[in-house]
């Protein structure tokens, strides 16, 4: 294991190449969440800064977790060539469709149907580790069932399912998500 106070260039190079991550977070009380990531959700923008993007789903747990405690562990692992597994820990915030800097986050990415949330993770801790129990898998490709969701449904209906399902966790805390 080691241990970085930043994301080099080649940690970077490394989170780049991944299909797929997974989000770690906690209440002070509470279920603990973790969330597998795909699609072209993930931007680092500098040493301690990384951003991604939030489809709707099911639940909104990270959200009502970085409300409550902003801890959040962003997690990648070598499913292909050499193993590795890589931690950036730091603090979280949930940027929100109508919060000042939404366009300016959102625009770091392809555009959504259904983005829900963009979370900002400012990086305190790198650790890396050597992933040797981690499974071979080979990539096929990324699955579009949640845009092709919220296409199908269309804006009006993806804001209602989410008033509806996301705006407080599975264990009753708040999101933050807007009303309306």
């Amino acid at each position: 294991m080691r241990q970085y106070p930043s994301i080099s260039e080649k940690h970077r190079s490394f989170i780049e190449r991944q299909h797929m991550y997974f989000v770690g977070t906690a209440a002070r009380d509470g279920r603990v969440n973790v969330s597998p990531k795909g699609l072209d959700s993930l931007r680092v923008l500098g040493p301690q800064r990384v951003l991604w993007l939030n489809g709707t789903g099911s639940g909104n747990e990270t959200a009502a977790h970085i409300l409550d405690s902003p801890r959040m562990t962003l997690m990648f692992c070598s499913f292909e060539g050499k193993p590795l597994i890589m931690r950036l820990y730091g603090t979280a915030r949930a940027i929100h469709e109508g919060d000042p800097d939404w366009e300016e986050a959102l625009a770091h990415f392809p555009p959504m149907s259904g983005a829900r949330n963009v979370f900002e993770l400012q990086v305190d801790l790198v650790q890396t580790s050597c992933g040797f129990g981690v499974p071979l898998y080979e990539y096929v490709e990324q699955r579009d069932l949640m845009p092709a969701w919220a296409d199908s449904r269309g804006p009006d209906a993806v804001r209602d399912y989410q008033q509806q399902k996301n705006r407080v966790s599975i264990d009753g805390l708040p999101t933050g998500l807007p009303t309306g």
